[in-house]
């Protein structure tokens, strides 16, 4: 089980919007499930966002009008007789709150309300949710997640990760069909957060390491290599010639079983080992690595080996979250250590409280 403190640290390197000052405070807190968590950053985080100022968008808009604007709407105004009112159908453009980032943001919000989330909670997303009157809430299951941001909405990118981790991997139907929160994640969303928390951990800790995350090309030829499946890498570290390639895997049965015999899961190593050959032909003066770095599980066997297979290595390890942050970062730093000989180059020294 991971400490809820934890989640938290793993957000706030997926997000780095929570390392800022008016988060800090939130690393103090207690939590009791991880609805309550997203609860208290979202409460926070809104809050924030009121102030700055809540987006708008232009929208056309048709009504009925005592002072016309716009675009006069003659034939709808003879059919609904507004001309007898003193008024007449206008269509104008209104600059609107009513968005689907706001929408989102209120609905998620409702939503916690109705959960069994801390009294306290629930009084600080009433406060804030007095600023959405007249922003409408959507269809939990039809919500669209693909939000294109810019500079003018980029604050709203955190906000509204939690609150597709509250809608989407928070939520279970029961049986009687209406749905509820559950206390944990599930493993879909945990993987996320795990692979993003890895990659981001990398690369704010590290700036004397090239954190990156790109496609791996196929070390191949012919006519057909748009067929090929994409090898989308997790995280890539390199330094000084060496490169690492880190594939993050979050199961809760982090060994597969054979023949009632605990091994390391096949598809994963097949597709880790095709990485670094297809890397290492890509680049063969560079030395080439990879890694698959498990989420550590309850389970009695854990993988923590390290093979050389035709002429690279291969390391399968697991990650500890259920312990101190501090020990989480300092198994974090160790591997860079193993595989580089270097420590951390930032001057920020990042302090966990427990």
């Amino acid at each position: 089980m991971i400490p809820i403190q934890n989640i938290y640290y793993m957000l706030s390197y997926a997000f780095q919007t929570l390392s800022e000052q008016g988060y800090r405070d939130l690393a103090l807190e207690t939590y009791h499930h991880v609805a309550d968590l997203c609860a208290a950053i979202l409460s926070k985080g809104v809050a924030i966002q009121v102030k700055r100022g809540l987006h708008r968008e232009y929208r056309l808009k048709t009504d009925a009008l005592s002072s016309p604007r716009g675009r006069i709407e003659l034939s709808d105004s003879i059919r609904t007789r507004s001309k007898m009112r003193g008024q007449l159908v206008c269509t104008y453009d209104e600059f609107s709150a009513d968005n689907d980032l706001n929408r989102v943001l209120k609905t998620t919000m409702l939503f916690l309300l109705r959960s069994k989330i801390d009294t306290e909670r629930k009084k600080a997303l009433r406060r804030v949710l007095v600023f959405f009157e007249g922003v409408q809430t959507l269809p939990i299951r039809s919500i669209r997640w693909n939000i294109q941001y810019n500079r003018n909405n980029q604050t709203y990118r955190m906000l509204i990760g939690i609150c597709q981790m509250v809608l989407q991997g928070l939520l279970q139907t029961t049986e009687d069909g209406s749905v509820r929160l559950m206390d944990f994640l599930d493993e879909q969303h945990m993987h996320k957060l795990y692979e993003k928390f890895i990659f981001q951990y990398y690369y704010q800790e590290f700036s004397n390491l090239t954190v990156r995350a790109p496609r791996i090309r196929w070390a191949a030829s012919g006519a057909s290599l748009a067929r090929l499946p994409a090898m989308q890498s997790d995280v890539v570290l390199s330094h000084d010639g060496r490169i690492l390639i880190i594939d993050a895997k979050y199961y809760a049965h982090s060994m597969q079983m054979h023949f009632d015999k605990p091994t390391i899961h096949s598809h994963n190593l097949y597709q880790i080992f095709t990485y670094v050959k297809n890397e290492q032909a890509n680049q063969p003066k560079k030395q080439v690595s990879g890694m698959l770095l498990y989420a550590r599980t309850d389970e009695e066997t854990q993988p923590d080996d390290v093979y050389q297979m035709s002429g690279n290595q291969i390391s399968v390890r697991t990650l500890d979250l259920n312990q101190d942050f501090a020990q989480i970062a300092a198994q974090l730093d160790e591997i860079v250590q193993t595989h580089f000989g270097i420590e951390k180059a930032n001057e920020k020294q990042t302090v966990y409280a427990q």
